[in-house]
């Protein structure tokens, strides 16, 4: 149910309202939408996470609002920068330097406009002495992709597709830059898919079909070979494929994987294939990012 929280914090004056707005861009914030009214106009940035935290007993030597970073050193020399263009010698008033702290993390109060303080803070392990992980971005800018989808079970089928192709363009795709394959039904998907492997002019495949048990009594042995095709054909093609074909007892329960409540298979069967087509190309640089 919960989506975000917000803060509202108001601003001084219509300068201090235009000095924070510039301070927060500068650190990198993603502008939100804000609003503007004839009595009030707010400016919303946007963070990945947010936590609403409650303390019971004395409270932390920091800001009410603590903003957490993946590089402390950048954000605390990017705060300098900001202060000395727009506050001259005060810098060492409204800025604090980085200190450690008991809870193994480190830490710097900035105070942009008086009255305004915020706590920038990164964990000093911040992977918990876990090994470094290699994955996939989900930026789609530059790549090309095949979707082939399957035409039986069009009512469900075209549901994925647009799922796949929302996520696709969301990413950062260019239209010319996807190839949509129609074929009969999902035994027909590997082949195609395939043949579109072979040529090498896709980054990766999506593939895109449904299976209904009811409606064949030979519904295990096409799934098994549509499966055995599919993954046989990323093995030895070397191009990601993947795997969106429903298998489900039920129309009900197909709608419902297609977008009306479990969320779209195709959706998430595009993400897939961006991370994997990500992930390939740093692994072919040795796992550099």
């Amino acid at each position: 149910m919960i989506k975000g929280i917000s803060f509202l914090r108001p601003a001084a004056s219509d300068a201090a309202y235009e000095r924070l707005a510039d301070f927060f861009s500068a650190l990198g914030f993603a502008l939100g939408a804000g609003w503007k009214e004839p009595a009030s106009q707010g400016a919303s940035f946007l963070a990945p996470l947010g936590n609403l935290e409650f303390v019971r007993g004395s409270m932390p030597a920091t800001a009410d609002i603590l903003v957490e970073v993946a590089s402390l050193d950048a954000a605390h020399q990017a705060a300098a920068v900001w202060l000395q263009a727009n506050g001259g010698d005060a810098v060492a008033n409204r800025l604090s330097a980085i200190s450690d702290t008991h809870w193994k993390s480190r830490l710097f109060t900035v105070e942009p406009e008086p009255g305004q303080r915020f706590t920038f803070w990164a964990w000093t392990d911040p992977l918990k002495g876990k090994p470094i992980a290699v994955e996939g971005d989900l930026s789609a800018k530059g790549m090309k992709f095949a979707i082939v989808v399957a035409r039986w079970n069009a009512v469900i089928t075209d549901r994925l597709l647009e799922g796949s192709l929302d996520a696709l363009l969301r990413s950062g795709a260019r239209r010319e830059d996807i190839e949509v394959v129609r074929v009969p039904g999902a035994w027909e998907v590997p082949a195609a898919a395939r043949t579109i492997a072979n040529t090498g002019r896709v980054d990766a495949l999506i593939t895109l079909g449904c299976l209904l048990r009811g409606e064949t009594a030979h519904y295990e042995a096409i799934y098994n070979e549509v499966s055995r095709g599919i993954g046989q054909s990323q093995q030895e093609t070397g191009i990601p494929h993947s795997f969106g074909v429903l298998t489900c007892e039920t129309l009900e329960q197909a709608l419902n994987r297609a977008g009306i409540k479990a969320g779209n298979k195709g959706f998430e069967a595009a993400l897939a294939a961006i991370e994997m087509v990500s992930l390939r190309r740093k692994l072919a640089k040795g796992g550099s990012a």
